[in-house]
């Protein structure tokens, strides 16, 4: 079984093969994909010259470009780890592009035996880049087979059983293991040293926001207003992907209910239709919040009893909605269980409980 690479370098032999499925970069001969699944051009960065945030990332990456093209030899192994949406995927793609090498993509899940990721290793060409997305989900035992890959570039294969069982060893060409994931505590401490470099990304400012909602609305040819800009990132909850997603929500309202131009207004009430509020919170947020204050009287309450009241399993507010509350400040995680902020009060535009005209407050 081979995988045949996601990106191809310069001097790819097989370029003619995969002429239907990339095209090729003007800026630098690789090949990207024609299309992303709306069936639009991508929106990701192509250079790391045009990622727009994560700058003490982007220079750090820099470096070990600049220091691996020098010294003509493949990157180190890489780990890239944080919330979900932040650009991991990009930084992976990007990192090939700017070396001219083949670059195939995994994920974690997709690998459930070692022999899965045989076929990757056996066919990564010297300096190539293999991406594994969720790196932190692959089993223990696919997980120890790639530890000699990483360091020494050799793999153990047993071929065979019990007495008649033999080993062999085989060389693999130097590649780089890029590895994502959104969970880095859930890596080994095994495998999570054996990365020479990792790096953490850090959720978007609106200023950042504002940049990419303005270069990516160029790319699907919308003209849209500053403000609007800034409107559609500070909903954005600090990730790019939210604001991409918003971009073209806000592009189809322009285009069905307005003249296909994005203004303050339009953005407004396109965010409105969707029930996105001002600050990020969508309905399950807001639902969550009034939930807490009207059936727990703003907590403490357990997550599982937040989840039967909800009708939504308590994994899904832990992974979906609680982070963005916690990190907004709307609700606070107690040993005695979830509690509500008085600025949730405040956003919510509910009297708190010092204005209840009983005279005191409820300790929060």
């Amino acid at each position: 079984m081979v995988r045949k690479p996601i990106i191809g370098g310069d001097n790819d032999d097989q370029h003619d093969v995969h002429e239907n499925q990339l095209s090729e970069d003007n800026s630098g001969g690789l090949g990207t994909p024609l299309f992303d699944e709306d069936g639009l051009d991508d929106l990701r960065p192509q250079r790391l010259a045009d990622v727009v945030g994560q700058q003490a990332v982007v220079e750090r990456l820099q470096i070990m470009l600049n220091a691996a093209r020098k010294r003509d030899e493949p990157l180190s192994h890489l780990l890239l780890d944080g919330p979900p949406g932040l650009g991991k995927t990009t930084f992976a793609t990007v990192l090939p592009r700017e070396l001219g090498t083949e670059c195939q993509i995994t994920s974690g899940p997709s690998l459930s035996a070692p022999k899965d990721l045989l076929p990757y290793l056996t066919n990564a060409s010297h300096g190539s880049v293999l991406f594994i997305d969720e790196i932190h989900r692959m089993p223990p035992s696919v997980e120890e087979f790639i530890y000699p890959a990483m360091e020494d570039f050799r793999v153990d294969i047993t071929l065979g059983e019990g007495l008649n069982a033999r080993t062999i060893n085989m060389k693999l060409k130097r590649f780089t293991l890029i590895g994502a994931t959104t969970r880095s505590g859930m890596l080994t401490a095994p495998l999570r040293d054996r990365f020479i470099n990792r790096e953490h990304l850090e959720f978007y400012t609106v200023e950042e926001l504002t940049e990419i909602v303005t270069r990516n609305a160029k790319k699907l040819n919308v003209e849209i207003t500053h403000d609007a800009a800034i409107e559609i990132a500070r909903r954005s909850r600090g990730t790019p992907r939210n604001s991409n997603s918003f971009l073209r929500w806000t592009r189809d309202f322009a285009d069905s209910e307005a003249d296909g131009r994005i203004s303050t207004e339009v953005a407004v009430e396109a965010l409105k239709k969707r029930e996105i509020d001002v600050t990020g919170l969508d309905r399950q947020d807001r639902r969550y919040l009034e939930t807490l204050i009207r059936v727990f009287d703003g907590g403490p309450a357990g997550v599982a009893a937040l989840g039967h009241s909800m009708n939504i399993p308590p994994d899904t507010l832990e992974d979906e909605i609680e982070p963005f509350l916690l990190r907004s400040g709307f609700i606070k995680r107690t040993p005695r269980g979830r509690m509500i902020s008085l600025s949730a009060f405040q956003h919510l535009g509910l009297a708190t409980p010092a204005d209840d005209g009983s005279g005191q407050a409820k300790p929060f």
